[in-house]
């Protein structure tokens, strides 16, 4: 049985989200920007959170863990990497590391780039992953500690998740993500259609995510660096695939 999720605002832009096995019963939350919308999707759902997956250390994915853990005497997961910047850590993880929420596996994978040690968490059997400032829906998170190459690498390891692999993103950046796509990728029918369709969610106040690894690999760019009319748009057509990306992550950044 695949597992239930609960997804929610926090502070202005992050989204908040709880992770439910039904069999178990047992609930892990994907980092904790604000303690109180979590406590509401506790209350509103009636369950439990036993766990919190921290995905890096940035103080607004971690604001919450202390309270939380105080409440409810979960646990606290996250990197190895960042073990010293997260607060109430309890367990840590790496590339290849198993966590079990019931019978539900889920895999670790490091994806640094937004930060050094920042790690996603996939649910092969649920077909979920949780990318938190790695890769965005439309979009990829800036480079705060970490070259393009790095990035680079780990935004490859999330590509080849199978392509129906929901993905929950850590903020509602989509419709300016969107703008910037239409930009890189000015010819892609398919990236017109959802940027429509996304200023239509918006403007209905309603969220962008989730989204599929195979949408995003036919409308992100910053999934797109092989692309022959990006790097023709670019000026970059024989340019390697890391060289691209670092293009389109300066262009962004300068957006």
């Amino acid at each position: 049985m695949p597992v239930e999720i609960e997804q929610f605002m926090c502070r202005t832009d992050n989204f908040g989200v709880l992770v439910h096995d039904p069999e178990s019963g047992q609930t892990a939350i994907i980092d904790a920007p604000e303690e109180a919308p979590i406590l509401a999707a506790i209350k509103r759902t009636g369950w439990t959170p036993t766990m919190i997956l921290t995905t890096h250390h940035h103080g607004d994915h971690v604001e919450a863990n202390l309270a939380l853990k105080e409440r409810f005497k979960l646990t606290i997961v996250g990197p190895e990497a960042e073990k010293a910047k997260i607060p109430g850590i309890d367990e840590t993880v790496r590339q290849g590391s198993v966590i079990r929420l019931g019978e539900e596996r889920i895999n670790v994978i490091e994806t640094p780039g937004h930060t050094a040690g920042h790690v996603s968490y996939h649910l092969p059997a649920s077909k979920v992953a949780f990318t938190a400032d790695t890769l965005f829906a439309l979009g990829c998170g800036r480079l705060f500690e970490c070259k393009p190459p790095v990035m680079h690498e780990s935004l490859k390891k999330l590509a080849a998740l199978p392509a129906e692999t929901l993905i929950y993103c850590g903020h509602e950046y989509t419709l300016a993500n969107a703008r910037f796509a239409l930009t890189i990728d000015p010819t892609n029918s398919a990236l017109k259609e959802r940027a429509a369709r996304i200023e239509a969610l918006r403007a209905g106040n309603k969220p962008t995510l989730p989204t599929t690894i195979g949408e995003e690999l036919s409308t992100n760019p910053f999934l797109r660096w092989h692309d022959p009319a990006i790097r023709r748009h670019l000026g970059m057509e024989r340019a390697s695939d890391t060289e691209v990306f670092a293009e389109i992550r300066k262009r962004k950044d300068n957006f």
